[in-house]
């Protein structure tokens, strides 16, 4: 089964080598058929600390690095203010 890839924005950096990434998906309601965002918080794996808040990144599904992080930044796409 091939790995996930998600693209998000940094919502958070204050951690040691670890950046908190939102994702959001958009979806229709099964029985309102509304339109819904919805964001999950991922925490991802930023070896050399380079993420700042507001970066569009891309990041990876990995193998668990600690008890909640299991995703890396692969690379960022985007730059933030």
């Amino acid at each position: 089964m091939p790995k996930k890839i998600y693209i998000g924005k940094v919502l958070s950096n204050k951690m040691d080598k670890t950046v908190v990434v939102g994702v959001t998906r958009v979806y229709q309601h099964p029985l309102y058929k509304k339109t819904v965002k919805s964001l999950t918080k991922l925490k991802a794996h930023d070896e050399e600390n380079k993420c700042k808040v507001g970066d569009i990144v891309q990041i990876i599904e990995s193998r668990p690095i600690s008890k909640e992080k299991h995703w890396q930044v692969i690379k960022i796409l985007s730059e933030g203010k």
